[in-house]
């Protein structure tokens, strides 16, 4: 199993230079895993559990404690992608920006 750590990794957004530390992983069995830190599941604990699953899908984590996620709130069948924001989102009130339309215009925004 690879680590999911991507070779080109950084990008801009709301003024911000972003570092993705690792892409999250779907596990079966997160508990009797190394990397089940890194489960979907397990993540989902750490942002607003309302959201979660729902509209926001954490499916990276950001070296600033932020998560990239798919943002379903606008369209149930083609999600955005935008940074959720730790230290200004507050319980059931989260704070997110907008990156991409789409997982591949998001990925095209990745520079070395």
């Amino acid at each position: 199993m690879g680590r999911c750590i991507p070779e080109r990794r950084s990008f801009s957004c709301n003024s911000h230079n972003y570092l993705i530390t690792r892409f999250l992983c779907i596990l079966e069995d997160p508990t009797d895993n190394e990397l089940g830190i890194f489960d979907i599941d397990a993540t989902k604990s750490q942002l607003d559990e309302d959201l979660i699953g729902v509209a926001l899908l954490p499916v990276a984590v950001l070296f600033s404690g932020d998560f990239l996620c798919l943002d379903f709130r606008e369209s149930r069948n083609s999600p955005n992608v935008c940074v959720w924001d730790h230290a200004n989102s507050g319980e059931f009130d989260p704070v997110s920006y907008f990156l991409a339309e789409s997982f591949k215009d998001f990925l095209a925004l990745l520079t070395k």
